[in-house]
C-alpha cells in the first residue's frame, strides 16, 4: 500500500469569491434604532437547493466493467443526500461515456447540458475526458472524475472547473514500479494502450523501475479498437522479460491468453487499475494464479457498511473499483453547493477545495449529514470520504491517496494483499 501526499503545484483558476445564494445581511449592518447589532444571517442557503448532476460513466466500451460500481456509488450518494433532508436535494441523470472509438461521450454531454446540469461526474477514461472537458467546462459546468489518472489533467486550462477524486498515475506508477523491483524482476516488458492514460502510466512505471535498478527491455503500444495483438505479443515474448506489465483496459481479455498461449507465465503478469478485474468467468482456472496488480483506493472491507450499502443499490455488483471515488464525487459536489448556497458550477467549484479540507481549516466529518450540519451551523466542513481524505489542492487533484496491491488466486479473482 502506498500513501501519497502531493506537492502544492498551482495553476491559474481565475475563481472569485462568490456569495451566490448565501443569505446576506441587508444594506446596513446595524439596526438604526439604538445602533444595536443585527442578528447574524443563518448559514447555508436561504432556501433549499436542487442540484442536477449528470454522469458520463462507461455503460459500454473497453471500461464497461467499471460502469456498475461507479454508477452504484453515484446512486448511493444521491440517495443519502436526499434522505438527509439538510438544505439540498440531488437529481442524477445517468448517461454513457463509451470509449474513445466512439463519440458517445460527446453526445451524452450535449444531452446533459441541454438538461441544465451544473455538474457532471465522469468520465472514467482519461482519454474520453480529454474529448469532452472543453465542452463541459466551457459551458460553466463543473466536471469531476472518479477515475481519471492521467498526469496531464493537473495543469489543464479548465477555468477551475475540473476535479478528480482519483490520484494521478505518477503515484500508481511509482507503487507498481517499486513492486516489480521488490518482487525480484530485473527486466520488464510493457504492453501499453496508446493514449493519455496508458502512456502516462507506463512512463511512471518505467521511471520508477529503472530508478530501482531494473531495465525495460520492450515496450509495445496498441490503439483503442485494435483486435489483434500478435505483433506486440511476439516482440514481448522474444525479449523474455522477468515480468510484463499490461497497461490497458479490457483489451487484457485478449492480451493475457495470447501471452500465456505464447509460453509466457501468467504468474509473471502485472495489472493496473484499468484492467484489474474479476476474470473468473473469462479465463480457465489457474491462468492468472500469482499475478499481481495495483488499484487506487482504500480496502473496501475496511469501510464498514459501505459495501453493503452499495449492494443494496445494485445487488449484482461483484467488482467495487472506483465506487468509493464516485460516491465521494457526488458528496463533495453537494457539500460545496451547500457551502456556496448555490448550484452554479463556478460557485460550487469555488468551495470544492474547502469542503475537502484542502483549505479553510474545517472540522473533520465523514458523512454527508454530519458535514452538512456543520455548514448549516455556520462552520466549515472538512470531508474525509470513503476513498480517503481527498484534500484537494488548487489543481483539483487529491493530495492524499492510497494504492492497494492485489494478487490473483487460482479462481482468477483478485484479493488485496497490501
Amino acid at each position: 500500500m502506498g500513501v501519497f501526499t502531493s506537492g502544492s503545484g498551482r495553476r491559474s483558476r481565475s475563481l472569485q469569491s462568490i456569495l451566490g445564494g448565501i443569505a446576506v445581511v441587508g444594506a446596513s449592518a446595524l439596526v438604526l434604532s439604538g445602533c444595536a447589532p443585527a442578528e447574524e444571517a443563518p448559514a447555508g442557503p436561504a432556501e433549499d437547493l436542487t442540484l442536477k448532476v449528470g454522469t458520463i460513466l462507461p455503460q459500454s466500451g473497453s471500461l464497461a466493467f467499471l460502469g456498475p460500481p461507479e454508477e452504484a456509488g453515484v446512486a448511493l450518494a444521491v440517495q443519502e443526500v436526499n434522505e438527509a433532508g439538510l438544505g439540498i436535494s440531488v437529481e442524477a441523470v445517468f448517461r454513457d461515456s463509451g470509449d474513445t472509438t466512439t463519440d458517445t461521450a460527446t453526445v451524452s454531454v450535449t444531452d446533459l447540458l441541454s438538461q441544465d446540469v451544473t455538474a457532471i461526474v465522469g468520465a472514467a477514461s482519461s482519454g474520453v475526458s480529454f474529448t469532452v472537458i472543453d465542452q463541459i467546462t466551457g459551458a460553466g459546468v463543473l466536471q469531476i472524475s472518479p477515475a481519471n489518472t492521467s498526469p496531464d489533467f493537473t495543469d489543464y486550462d479548465d477555468d477551475g472547473l475540473y476535479w478528480r477524486t482519483a490520484p494521478s498515475d505518477l503515484l500508481q506508477g511509482e507503487v507498481l514500479g517499486n513492486l516489480l523491483a521488490e518482487d525480484g524482476a530485473a527486466t520488464l516488458g510493457l504492453m501499453v494502450l496508446n493514449d493519455a492514460y496508458g502512456t502516462g502510466l507506463a512512463a511512471s512505471i518505467s521511471a520508477t523501475f529503472e530508478a530501482a535498478g531494473g531495465e525495460v527491455v520492450a515496450e509495445e503500444l496498441f490503439n483503442e479498437g485494435d483486435t489483434s495483438f500478435d505483433a506486440q505479443v511476439s516482440a514481448l515474448t522474444a525479449a523474455a522479460p522477468d515480468a510484463i506489465a499490461i497497461v490497458s483496459f479490457d483489451q487484457a481479455k485478449v492480451v493475457v491468453p495470447a501471452l500465456v498461449g505464447a509460453g509466457y507465465p501468467g504468474s509473471q503478469l502485472y495489472f493496473v487499475d484499468g484492467n484489474l478485474a474479476d476474470y473468473s468467468t473469462v479465463f480457465e482456472p489457474g491462468l492468472l494464479e500469482g499475478a499481481k496488480g495495483t488499484l487506487p483506493g482504500l480496502d473496501i472491507a475496511s469501510l464498514g457498511s459501505f459495501q453493503d450499502r452499495l449492494l443494496e443499490v445494485d445487488p449484482a455488483l461483484t467488482d467495487f473499483s472506483y465506487a468509493a471515488e464516485s460516491y465521494d464525487s457526488v458528496i463533495l459536489v453537494a457539500l460545496a453547493a451547500l457551502a456556496a448556497g448555490s448550484t452554479d458550477g463556478a460557485d460550487i467549484a469555488a468551495k470544492m477545495q474547502e469542503v475537502s479540507g484542502g483549505s479553510g481549516g474545517g472540522e473533520k466529518c465523514t458523512d454527508f449529514a454530519s458535514c452538512a450540519q456543520i455548514i448549516l451551523d455556520g462552520g466549515v466542513a472538512d470531508y474525509d470520504g470513503a476513498s480517503g481524505p481527498i484534500t484537494f489542492d488548487e489543481n483539483g487533484d487529491p493530495t492524499e491517496a492510497t494504492i492497494g496491491i492485489f494478487q490473483f488466486g487460482a479462481d482468477n479473482k483478485y484479493t488485496r494483499i497490501n
